[in-house]
């Protein structure tokens, strides 16, 4: 008997507003508005059965209306990413009476991801059914990343299980010792119902300190597992970003196969 295909959602959550970054998923590299190599990427994964745009702002839902991608109108909010994600999912649902297995969110700064790189993400799901969130991260090679506050720094324990996420420098080297440095790279999994479960937690302390929603997860004594990708990809933070990354995506193969 042919084994079922998981069924596989990912949703971008975007919006124009942004204190470091006004109007960023818009913003032009190469030709191509951020938001449109972000979602042509995820497309690109064959995991994924569909890929949408969640956002409240006309400027993106007017792009993505132009490439026939997949959008789904959301009303203005202050809550977090993934809740955003959790009630578009919902959302999409109803519209297309169909239920998810898992959902994969990611963050529209993130126009570098690649299909390895979800894939990763969503395998320890398949494998171990006891796991609820996955995430990505990656070794921090800098001391100026190490040092920004936009970058989300995580510590795991031995079975890459997160014990703390915060956007200061941890872990903190003492007496000439040296660890290994981590980072969140913005793609994230959730089994459906867990997402589900989240949306109706209370937000906690600690998420509200270091405003890192994911940490919610851990105050409630969940598990979040991390997976190591070994692809080096820049997130677009500020400005001074979107040049490095312009740079980089001019040689990227993977634009070639979504530019018209």
């Amino acid at each position: 008997m042919k084994e079922q295909k998981l069924e596989i959602i990912a949703v971008i959550p975007a919006r124009m507003a942004s204190k470091n970054f006004p109007n960023k998923p818009m913003a032009d590299i190469n030709g191509i508005p951020m938001i449109g190599h972000t979602y042509n990427r995820v497309k690109l994964c064959n995991d994924i059965t569909d890929v949408y745009v969640a956002t409240a702002d006309k400027e993106i839902k007017d792009y993505m209306k132009s490439i026939n991608g997949g959008c789904v109108e959301m009303a203005e909010s202050m809550i977090s990413a993934t809740d955003r994600v959790a009630e578009a999912v919902m959302k999409i649902e109803e519209q297309n009476g169909k239920s998810y297995d898992f959902v994969v969110l990611v963050q529209p700064d993130e126009p570098m991801v690649t299909p390895d790189m979800i894939g990763r993400a969503i395998s320890p799901m398949v494998i171990n059914s006891n796991l609820n969130v996955t995430c990505l991260m990656d070794e921090i090679i800098s001391e100026e990343v190490f040092n920004d506050r936009n970058e989300i720094k995580v510590v795991a324990d031995v079975n890459n299980n997160a014990m703390y996420m915060s956007r200061e420098p941890i872990p903190t080297a003492t007496r000439g010792m040296t660890f290994p440095r981590m980072k969140m790279v913005g793609v994230s999994v959730f089994r459906r119902d867990f997402l589900r479960q989240f949306n109706i937690m209370l937000s906690t302390p600690l998420e509200n300190a270091e405003n890192i929603d994911l940490i919610r997860i851990i105050e409630n004594g969940i598990k979040i597992n991390m997976s190591l990708t070994d692809q080096t990809t820049y997130s677009v933070n500020k400005p001074e970003d979107l040049e490095k990354v312009k740079v980089l995506m001019a040689k990227d193969f993977l634009v070639e196969k979504y530019r018209s």
